[in-house]
């Protein structure tokens, strides 16, 4: 008798005539986990990453609540994905080749997530950490409520209780973001680049992080990583790259203009 020839879990159909791979549902879901819905999830996941503990490069998807009143977001980590959204794993896995890291931050899912929460990407980002420092900043800085800045305008209609300082030729920003974790945005005057200004103004915000909440430990970045001045002047000032991150936000949360 011929031994038995087992079948692979993976198969190949035609489309069009052209081959498809077709993979079962149970292969699919193996890489996509779920915690238990809790509120606190994405918040707690940003703190442990301040305290230095980095999610398990473990090759997984996993699947948690968004922030309550908050954004929907996908963070990429070093070998682990954070789809942080009020969807099922299910869905999720129905729509990402399994191993495939880069596919959750690509267009695709992003624009089937989208739909599906009926919310848009606002930004693609690099993400940056860096924790507080005591001593005086290396720039002197104004506080600044009024300013009339567009990064002003901008930091305020996507971040809650922004703070601002001025100096000359350029602004820094603080204010509470993703699950209220502390986030900087800065901007140099055209006329004023390329003397160091920028990496001055990110290492300021490490030194104003406490005048924000005594007891924090650390200030959040978001660059588009195309802005390759921005992200060199963070890393010059001390900030470590996190991952990467999209986030999703409700469609009518747009720019005067935008």
């Amino acid at each position: 008798m011929r031994p038995s020839r087992r079948r692979s879990p993976v198969s190949t159909v035609r489309t069009n005539g052209r081959p498809r791979i077709r993979t079962p549902r149970a292969v699919r879901l193996w890489f996509v986990t779920a915690e238990p819905p809790r509120s606190g999830a994405l918040s707690d996941l940003l703190r442990e990453i301040e305290a230095g503990r980095w999610p398990e490069a473990d090759g997984a998807v996993r699947v948690i609540r968004q922030p309550p009143d908050g954004d929907a977001a996908v963070l990429g980590f070093t070998a682990h994905i954070v789809v942080a959204a009020d969807v099922e794993p299910e869905w999720v896995a129905e729509r990402l080749p399994p191993g495939d890291l880069s596919a959750p931050l690509n267009p695709p899912f992003l624009a089937a997530l989208c739909e599906r929460l009926d919310r848009r990407v606002n930004c693609l980002d690099l993400v940056a950490y860096a924790t507080a420092l005591d001593d005086s900043p290396p720039v002197p800085l104004t506080p600044d409520g009024d300013a009339a800045h567009p990064r002003v305008h901008r930091a305020r209609h996507y971040r809650t209780d922004a703070e601002v300082w001025t100096t000359e030729g350029g602004i820094v920003v603080l204010g509470r973001g993703l699950a209220g974790r502390l986030e900087v945005a800065f901007e140099v005057d055209p006329h004023h680049r390329g003397r160091g200004l920028g990496r001055a103004l990110a290492l300021a915000a490490r030194h104003l992080v406490r005048e924000i909440e005594p007891a924090a430990i650390g200030v959040w970045a978001q660059v588009s990583p195309g802005n390759a001045a921005s992200v060199r002047a963070l890393f010059a000032a001390g900030y470590q790259a996190v991952g990467s991150e999209a986030l999703l936000v409700p469609m009518a949360r747009r720019l005067p203009g935008g």
